[in-house]
């Protein structure tokens, strides 16, 4: 069910922002909704959701209205410090949002462009599992303004799938994709790597089955263990193995070499698309520090560099709203030192590279020897900006930590 909310200061009851807190009408507005629910638990989750034996009381059929009362709430909250700005972007994540009929998730999304409106251009995601993903149910949210399909992929080999917790019928990836272009919208397939039991050649496997359907953008994650998810304690028993960094390396170089082969660039060091159009612009903003508000249970939300997030349950979640108060448990707000090292940690993973200018001190002088290295773009270095090389995206974190001493 997720891992700890993070400790903060108590958020009002009216969710009201504090007076010193500027909203700028020019920074990109994103909308997140978070979508709880998954009909099985993957053992290596540890996201904010919920199987039907976990809700307690809480009623999936309910959940779009519930969503609709903190829309409501988040307008109020945003009209008394200024014009409410439109959304840039919207993202259905999960969870298995795809688990909601389309009518509740156009609801939701209805009520995101009656109280804020919804850019002409905006990007409007939804996450799918392959088998929730039918013709109708594109056509109906392509109809509700939803532009982009994000296909939880995975895997194209069965026992890697299983390693995973995953139940759905890797053929039904295709018939996702099709649906989804025959609905008119892009596509975007998530893959993770380093299973226990995966190969070098089940990578490969599963690399050239996404590239054959030609998605708009690719996103390949390596599997990480998360403290207290199923395969957490099955490592820990000695049950399975734990990933290995070499093996991992090994496979992020394949995809990195396979997708570039097939056209495909990378912006992000877990994400690749053919065409610069198709980056996706509500992660872009994440790893930008733009504003964005989070709705539904542990959702966690940006704005004029305060943050704050939601009660975990969806029960508690929905006897909040219920009883006209705001969802949030906590909030904070991270002094000029953490939010540097955070815009390090985040832009300089982007291929559009971190200003030299953000880096001071030891750090800017680090960039040298990371050049040195081969971790960062000499040639970029010299044009003021960081971008890692293929050898720095494997030694991120090294890199981040060098530049942030």
């Amino acid at each position: 069910m997720g891992s700890a909310l993070p400790l903060g200061e108590p958020a009002p009851l009216d969710g009201a922002l504090p007076a010193d807190i500027t909203v700028s009408p020019d920074t990109h507005f994103g909308v997140y909704l978070h979508v709880p629910f998954c009909r099985v638990r993957c053992g290596y989750c540890d996201f904010n959701t919920y199987t039907a034996t976990e809700l307690r009381g809480a009623r999936q059929d309910a959940y779009a209205d519930e969503v609709l009362r903190e829309i409501d709430l988040s307008a109020g909250v945003l009209a008394a410090r200024g014009p409410l700005r439109p959304a840039s972007t919207v993202f259905f994540g999960g969870g298995t949002p795809t688990l909601l009929p389309g009518g509740d998730l156009a609801r939701m999304l209805g009520g995101v462009r009656s109280r804020f409106g919804v850019a002409a251009d905006a990007e409007v995601t939804v996450e799918a599992n392959p088998d929730t993903v039918t013709p109708e149910l594109a056509a109906q949210l392509r109809e509700a303004g939803v532009t982009r399909l994000s296909i939880g992929m995975q895997s194209s080999v069965p026992h890697v799938l299983a390693a995973l917790d995953r139940t759905h019928d890797p053929a039904n990836v295709e018939t996702a994709v099709a649906a989804a272009r025959g609905a008119g919208l892009a596509v975007s397939l998530d893959l993770i790597y380093g299973a226990p039991g995966e190969s070098v050649d089940d990578w490969r496997r599963s690399l050239e089955t996404a590239i054959s359907l030609s998605p708009d953008h690719v996103s390949a994650y390596a599997l990480i263990i998360e403290e207290g998810t199923k395969l957490e304690r099955q490592i820990r028993r000695g049950e399975v193995t734990a990933p290995d960094d070499d093996l991992q390396a090994d496979m992020y170089e394949l995809a990195d070499t396979l997708l570039a082969d097939a056209g495909y660039e990378w912006y992000e060091v877990s994400n690749w698309t053919r065409d610069p159009s198709q980056r996706s612009r509500h992660n872009l903003a994440y790893w930008q520090g733009t504003d964005w508000w989070g709705y539904g249970p542990g959702a966690h939300s940006h704005i004029g560099g305060l943050r704050w997030w939601n009660v975990k349950h969806p029960a508690a979640y929905a006897q909040r709203l219920a009883a006209r108060t705001s969802p949030a448990a906590g909030r904070e707000r991270p002094d000029d030192a953490a939010r540097r090292l955070e815009s390090v940690l985040l832009r300089s993973r982007i291929s559009d590279g971190l200003p030299v200018s953000e880096v001071s001190g030891e750090g800017r002088r680090a960039v040298a020897s990371l050049i040195a290295d081969g971790l960062v773009d000499g040639t970029a270095a010299v044009h003021g900006r960081i971008v890692l090389t293929l050898r720095g995206r494997l030694l991120a974190d090294a890199v981040v930590r060098a530049l942030t001493v």
